[in-house]
């Protein structure tokens, strides 16, 4: 425990700290790296959140301390969160509706709160309004909203943020055998699995919702369908698109699998021949760091903020153009020095971004600042 004198001044107890978020993957990924990095440098962490969540990201595992905060804002699961913080010195909530929890957790309470944006959220008509003061209650509570993307950090500002900033927010990089045999077996085991041993496979992940491309992805899967053979398609999440797209892939008998939610993506990904983006609303796409990770080519649509995240480690296509994208996917599949100079501009892309450890030696700094005039313990 070397690390703790650094922030516990002597008589001074540990900084402690919780952590709330909902359901997310990008900000369940995060929070474990987080919660690993500080338990690492003595900080006491509590996770609230649900205990499904803790099940696929074990933060306990981490040396973390869980408490099972259900999503929801009812009156119950905001007792649970405010018992949760009382002896907190600071309260860090990941994303919007986290935020808003915290927000009515701590009411009237002192203690600072920091509130992370990862994604954008979209509304329309009275839902659009209902979201702008949301936006605006998250905003103005938080002593500081890190965002992870430069256009996040407007939005907060516009908000009404006090103090807004830009966050390194670093996806931990998956844990692969270094021997080309051992990656190779789960690999073939998952495309066995997928329906695509003597295919090409195509991944996509995200929400089943219409801000993600999933129409496009669809027409364009319909252009690739004549190959030989006809690449696969499989696309994991749910939404409230899904019964839509279903019932579209088997009136056009189309060559797509909906798998559902996953807690393997790294798994799925690691095994595709390429990944697609074909939008969304992330700040940092989980979909896109796990692709240039794991050396797998990511053909995406050029929307927020992804062209600067993934620079040219990705082959970018204008967002919605289903004939652009289709011809994209084609061209690599057909060639195989192509898909190779991607892996690399990837993998060097993927080197220049946050690493763990600066991540959360920039939240820790943020901490520390907002705690310097704790009291004794």
């Amino acid at each position: 425990m070397s690390h703790v004198s650094s922030h516990s001044p002597p008589g001074q107890s540990p900084l402690r700290t919780v952590q709330v978020l909902g359901g997310s993957a990008v900000s369940g990924a995060h929070v474990r790296s987080l919660a690993s990095g500080l338990v690492a440098r003595g900080v006491r962490v509590t996770v609230c959140a649900p205990t499904e969540i803790d099940g696929a990201y074990d933060f306990t595992g981490v040396g973390a301390h869980h408490v099972h905060v259900p999503r929801s804002s009812d009156p119950a699961s905001v007792a649970t969160l405010r018992s949760a913080c009382a002896d907190a010195d600071l309260v860090h909530a990941h994303g919007l509706h986290a935020g808003f929890r915290a927000t009515l957790a701590l009411g009237r309470r002192r203690t600072p709160l920091v509130v992370t944006w990862h994604t954008r959220s979209y509304a329309e008509g009275a839902r659009a309004h209902l979201l702008r003061l949301l936006e605006r209650r998250v905003a103005k509570a938080a002593a500081v909203v890190l965002g992870a993307s430069a256009e996040l950090v407007d939005r907060a500002r516009s908000r009404g943020a006090r103090d807004a900033r830009l966050a390194a927010v670093a996806l931990p990089a998956p844990r692969r055998a270094d021997s080309r045999d051992d990656t190779d077996r789960p690999r073939s085991k998952t495309r066995a699995e997928l329906g695509a041993t003597d295919r090409p496979l195509l991944m996509a992940v995200g929400t089943l919702d219409r801000h993600r491309g999933y129409e496009t992805l669809l027409d364009a899967a319909r252009e690739w369908r004549g190959l030989d053979p006809a690449p696969l398609l499989v696309v994991a999440g749910e939404g409230p698109l899904r019964s839509v797209l279903q019932q579209r892939i088997e009136d056009e008998e189309l060559p797509v699998r909906l798998v559902g939610r996953r807690d393997d993506i790294s798994e799925l990904i690691a095994a595709a021949d390429l990944a697609l983006l074909p939008g969304g609303p992330e700040a940092r796409s989980v979909l896109a760091q796990e692709a240039l990770h794991a050396r797998v080519p990511l053909v995406a649509a050029a929307v927020g903020s992804v062209p600067d995240l993934v620079g040219d480690g990705a082959e970018l296509v204008p967002y919605g153009d289903a004939e652009a994208l289709a011809t994209t996917v084609v061209r690599l599949l057909g060639d195989p020095g192509l898909r190779e100079a991607l892996r690399e501009r990837g993998a060097r892309q993927a080197a220049t971004w946050p690493t763990e450890d600066e991540t959360v030696a920039q939240v820790l700094s943020v901490y520390d600042e907002l705690t310097r005039l704790r009291p004794l313990g």
